[in-house]
């Protein structure tokens, strides 16, 4: 049998489908978004969850003209295969292939790049007035998960979307989930809508039986319909979707198709906000998805024989894994320390610490801002905690850093996963800014470990302090020790290997590839000192003076954006120190994004492997025997085509 599946190039063609051919159409791509991502890895659960929802949606609306716009973005591989892109997903996340996230360059029914949380609703509201503001009558829909809706940004779109005087469709998907279970108050009272269904039921057998009563029944129903506002007070007496002006429907069944269908037609025109409460099981249809959500929310490749399932991991442990070891045995010995998440507890490690720590532990959901300011509250009251957030959703909680931390002088640690390229994510979710955004604040110390040994040094150098601090280290597995295993102290490096032709200042995960660079470079009897920074922010002046008035080439080596970062306080305090700059070379992410692809891939684009760091050094070395001084050479073809990865 032909699959639909193949026959769908456009939404348009769901409507020469009938309703069991949609069913048929439902469990097709179930199948094939299994496929996907058992091969590359990504998003299962949260898609399998909400497939009856977008063939719904592209059935009744035209997006085309319509607008749809997806909160955090994971959930949308369906939508892709729906508007076209079924090939493209064959290589889902693969340079080449499909973002794991809506993307502009990829279609025109995607209006947003997007990755965090919270956007949804107040970019639809922006857009709703746009068009009304260019005379234009697009529909408006957003499509908000229930993790995501208890964020802050969220809420101030609902507000705003709340005084619209036109359509506006919001859409809750209701699976109680998110990465983790939903924490919350919000949660909770989203639970209670669940489990209660009787207000729907009731309404429903009466408005079935009643009109058919003789002589009383139909104003007998008349009458009941008078009290509607009653009943529901009675029932569900903290309806704030009604008191932010939206009239509220629902909870309705995710996954019954013509009641979906049957009921986007009539909601599609209302003319002020609604919000649509619609139930989802995440993972629906692999009962081993549905039975851990968590663990398939975004799995690793992964094998299906039969009934079993096995998620192919890597020999070697990660990062995110040596955190949560390294702060287990840390808080074995220090009652202080506390770990807090924001809705990412298995991605940054705190799932693995509430195992065997559960008071510990806190997850306060998709809330970065409020986890820096609960985590600077328990810091003021003697505790000294962890935030374990992603360098990419940590810079949504700056300004909580700044105010409530900073400026205060607190002792909170800040554990950023996924600092640096993370892969498959791509764009939305690499972590480039940390630095940047950080090094500019009072007394912050920064540091990055180049191994699991130097992870727990660092860890326990912080916590050790009086202020604010951080690690950085990446979503990648932890390299064979490199480090020299001596304790961190406070703003100084180490030097790790002696040569006279240049120096490596190397930060965090460029401490490895600068090694093997300078492995490399022995061979051709060029050799180079490689210096572990180890900090960032106090940087090592000591380092930097040596480094600089040996005469030779100074190569800086850092995961993080150019500007701003590691490089660019080495180029600061030797402008201090009063230092010629002029043998300093900087090598980092260029000014520019990086799409999706491997992590291997991204670094070798950036520039940012041996071998490029190797080339990179052999021609400043060659160009100083030849000229006797240290010079920048011209930018090879490479270095052009990746962006200007080097300074």
């Amino acid at each position: 049998m032909t699959r639909l599946l193949d026959r769908i190039s456009s939404p348009e063609d769901l409507c020469q489908l009938s309703m069991p051919e949609l069913d048929r159409l439902a469990a097709e791509i179930r199948a094939r978004i299994i496929d996907v991502v058992s091969r590359h890895g990504g998003h299962l659960a949260s898609n399998l969850g909400v497939v009856e929802l977008t063939i719904a949606l592209h059935r009744v609306f035209d997006f085309s003209k319509d607008r749809l716009l997806w909160d955090v973005g994971h959930q949308c591989y369906v939508h892709k295969l729906l508007t076209g892109r079924n090939a493209l997903l064959e290589n889902l996340r693969q340079k080449g292939g499909a973002s794991g996230f809506p993307s502009t360059s990829e279609s025109p029914y995607d209006l947003f790049n997007v990755g965090h949380a919270g956007t949804a609703i107040p970019t639809a509201v922006g857009m709703a007035r746009g068009d009304a503001a260019m005379g234009r009558n697009n529909r408006v829909v957003a499509l908000v998960g229930d993790a995501s809706i208890v964020n802050g940004v969220a809420f101030e779109g609902l507000n705003q979307a709340g005084t619209l005087k036109r359509q506006f469709l919001v859409i809750l998907n209701d699976n109680s989930m998110g990465i983790a279970p939903s924490q919350g108050g919000l949660a909770k009272y989203l639970a209670r809508f669940r489990v209660s269904s009787l207000y729907e039921d009731v309404k429903h057998q009466v408005k079935a039986i009643l009109p058919r009563v003789p002589l009383v029944g139909q104003s007998m129903y008349d009458a009941l319909e008078h009290l509607k506002v009653g009943i529901k007070a009675t029932v569900s007496p903290h309806q704030i979707w009604e008191q932010m002006g939206f009239l509220y429907v629902g909870p309705v069944d995710g996954h019954d198709l013509p009641h979906l269908v049957e009921l986007l037609e009539l909601l599609k025109d209302v003319p002020n906000p609604v919000l649509l409460h619609v139930h989802t099981e995440k993972g629906r249809g692999c009962s081993w998805a549905t039975k851990d959500p968590c663990a398939y929310h975004s799995p690793d490749r992964f094998k299906i024989e039969g009934d079993s399932v096995t998620i192919i991991k890597g020999e070697r442990k990660s990062w995110t894994t040596a955190l949560a070891d390294a702060a287990l045995r840390i808080m074995a010995e220090d009652e202080r320390v506390y770990a807090l998440t924001a809705a990412m507890p298995d991605g940054t490690g705190v799932a693995r610490i509430r195992q065997t720590l559960p008071d510990r532990c806190l997850d306060c959901g998709i809330a970065e801002s409020c986890t820096v300011d609960v985590a600077a509250g328990m810091a003021k009251a003697g505790l000294r905690p962890l935030a374990c957030i992603y360098s990419t959703f940590l810079q949504r909680a700056f300004d909580q850093v700044f105010q409530e931390v900073v400026l205060q002088k607190l002792p909170v640690g800040f554990c950023i996963d996924r600092a640096g390229l993370v892969g498959g994510d791509g764009a939305v979710h690499h972590g480039y800014l940390d630095l940047a955004y950080l090094r500019g604040l009072q007394d912050f110390v920064l540091m990055a470990p180049a191994d699991e040994p130097e992870l727990e040094a660092a860890m326990r150098l912080g916590l050790s302090l009086d202020g604010p601090w951080a690690v950085r280290y990446p979503r990648d597995m932890v390299p064979d020790v490199c480090g020299d295993g001596t304790p961190f102290q406070l703003g100084k490096a180490r030097v790790l290997r002696e040569g006279p032709d240049a120096t490596i200042l190397a930060y965090g995960t460029m401490v490895p590839a600068a090694l093997a660079a300078a492995e490399r470079l022995a061979e051709e009897d060029i050799f180079v000192t490689v210096v572990n920074a180890r900090f960032c922010k106090p940087i090592d002046e000591d380092m930097v003076t040596t480094a600089i008035t040996r005469g030779t080439p100074v190569i800086t080596a850092e995961e993080h954006a150019l500007i701003g970062g590691f490089g660019s306080a080495i180029l600061e305090t030797a402008n201090r120190l009063g230092l010629p700059t002029e043998s300093i070379f900087r090598m980092g992410l260029a000014d520019r994004f990086y799409d999706h692809g491997s992590r291997g891939g991204q670094l070798v684009e950036a520039g940012l492997d041996p071998l490029t760091i190797a080339g990179t050094i052999r021609r400043l070395v060659l160009a100083d025997r030849v000229n006797g001084h240290a010079r920048h050479p011209a930018p090879t073809e490479r270095t052009q085509r990746a962006g200007g990865a080097a300074e």
